[in-house]
């Protein structure tokens, strides 16, 4: 008599470890995707993309511009500095801003403990052809 195993699959143990770039990527994203977004990152961050711009490296530091994030553990607090379109309510703006941060991120098996927003200029006009005042 022959005595069968069955084979089974145990996951291996370890740990697995957002990394903070990748949350302010995703939060990055989802925040140009709020209409009333115009731009992210402060006065100077949005200089030095303009120069970069000019010179051929206009991707360099898009994907994380304009925010911070910190991950610990299973929960993130991202900070974002944005660039608003005149005449669009602040608080709808940063409301929708913070859903959209918050779904994406949650995605990704993360808590979103707090989502803070520093509105740092807003434009005058069309958007596509005006720079943030």
């Amino acid at each position: 008599m022959t005595q069968e195993l069955a084979a089974t699959s145990v996951p291996a143990g370890g740990t697995t470890k957002v990394a903070d770039e990748v949350v302010e990527k995703i939060a990055v994203a989802a925040a140009r995707a709020v209409p009333g977004v115009v731009e992210l990152g402060g006065d100077v961050a949005r200089f030095f993309n303009a120069v970069f711009d000019r010179v051929g490296l206009d991707q360099l530091g898009d994907a994380r511009r304009g925010c911070s994030a910190y991950v610990t553990g299973d929960a993130a607090v991202i900070n974002l500095v944005l660039v608003t379109e005149a005449g669009r309510p602040v608080p709808e703006i940063t409301g929708e801003v913070r859903a959209q941060v918050t779904e994406a991120v949650e995605a990704y098996g993360l808590r979103v403990d707090e989502v803070n927003i520093r509105v740092d200029d807003v434009t005058i006009g069309d958007p596509a052809t005006t720079t943030p005042a």
